[in-house]
């Protein structure tokens, strides 16, 4: 495997495995949805330039082991169809979420969702690294998670050690019924230029939570939730980034999923999330997922403190 990092313009890291990612998937729905938009994280602006010529070529090679005929100057024309402004119905990429946890060898995901007139339709997330959709599995075969609006979200394996299919083990989703706020398990993000962890501590304090925030990388946390393993998401606004909006493929797989497993998700405000302003959630501020009991007393809460 491959992790070599490369820096994009917002310090950011992304990989091999980022690139490969987008460009087959983008070439496989290119042709099974071609009236459709796509919108992706990456660009392949960096790959077109002589420096990056050795990872170009290392990005091409493990998208031939799928498509065979692939060169370069596919790879990239594939990658950049993400490029593009969202269309009335498109689909959304994060071809690898939590890039910096794949880097660790944490959890991270690849997610994809479905966007019709800014309203989340359908939702995938594969997680290597989670068992059941809920227990870190380092090696393991992971979990896949899929759900379409007004049916439910479910888990089943991602793949067993031999490659077989596991057709037989798809579960339902379903949120926690947890109803204290004492008790809450927050599911947080590792990295803290993501969030606020002040304020996360803060929040803890006013609404009496003892139980210790769970760091975890990626929309892992949106599974996890979704599962009955966490109580909450929660994606404060770092202090040093203000005026910040969330990405658009960073929240539509993972949202619809705990939406059907019948959980809420909206922003700070309550607002909900408002995916038909472009490649941002630009009418939101940070997000917030909860199991659906919780959620009026996590709102009341970030008033009170000003989040």
């Amino acid at each position: 495997m491959v992790v070599v990092a490369l820096a994009k313009d917002d310090k950011s890291p992304v990989t091999v495995a980022d690139f490969a990612a987008q460009a087959l998937v983008a070439k496989r729905l290119s042709e099974t949805f071609p009236e459709m938009g796509f919108v992706g994280e990456e660009s392949a602006q960096v790959l077109r330039t002589p420096e990056a010529k050795e990872t170009l070529d290392q990005v091409t090679h493990f998208v031939q082991q799928v498509e065979p005929d692939a060169t370069p100057e596919a790879v990239c024309d594939w990658i950049d169809w993400g490029a593009e402004e969202p269309t009335d119905t498109f689909w959304t990429l994060d071809p690898v979420d939590g890039t910096k946890g794949f880097l660790r060898g944490d959890q991270y995901a690849v997610a994809l969702g479905y966007v019709k007139d800014g309203i989340v339709r359908v939702g995938a997330l594969g997680c290597p690294e989670l068992a059941a959709a809920v227990r870190p599995d380092k090696g393991g075969a992971g979990s896949l998670l899929i759900a379409r609006r007004e049916s439910g979200a479910w888990a089943g394996t991602l793949g067993s050690a031999d490659g077989a299919d596991a057709d037989d083990d798809w579960q339902r989703l379903r949120v926690s019924e947890r109803a204290t706020c004492a008790e809450t398990r927050l599911l947080c993000s590792v990295e803290k230029a993501h969030t606020d962890t002040r304020g996360i501590g803060l929040l803890a304090k006013t609404l009496g939570i003892t139980a210790d925030p769970v760091p975890m990388d990626s929309q892992a946390k949106y599974a996890v939730l979704a599962a009955g393993g966490g109580d909450v998401n929660l994606r404060l606004i770092s202090p040093s980034r203000p005026d910040y909006r969330e990405k658009i493929w960073d929240q539509a797989a993972g949202s619809i999923i705990v939406e059907q497993a019948g959980g809420r998700v909206t922003d700070l405000s309550g607002t909900p999330l408002d995916f038909s302003q472009g490649r941002t959630l630009a009418n939101n501020r940070g997000v917030l997922a909860t199991n659906g009991l919780l959620h009026d007393a996590l709102l009341a809460g970030l008033k009170k403190i000003g989040a």
